[in-house]
């Protein structure tokens, strides 16, 4: 068992092995939970929802066109 201590915000760090066992990355979620006179951590699975669209989900590097932007009224000059 590893002992781990507790700074003043109240985070700890879990060991890295420990992640890598469980794992535990970046914006991975645990469930807390007190069970008697100690805490349970369990590792949050992963949504796996498939997302119903895309919108807003690709950013691109162009400036944005106007919607009622005729590309006709640029010949017409």
């Amino acid at each position: 068992m590893t002992t781990v201590s507790v700074i003043g915000k109240g985070q700890i760090t879990l060991p890295q092995t420990v992640r890598q066992q469980l794992g535990i990355q970046k914006g991975s979620q645990l469930e807390v939970e007190i069970v008697g006179d100690h805490v349970e951590l369990r590792v949050k699975p992963a949504s796996t929802e498939t997302p119903t669209g895309g919108f807003g989900m690709l950013k691109s590097r162009r400036r944005a066109v106007p919607a009622d932007f005729d590309p006709a009224s640029v010949l017409r000059k």
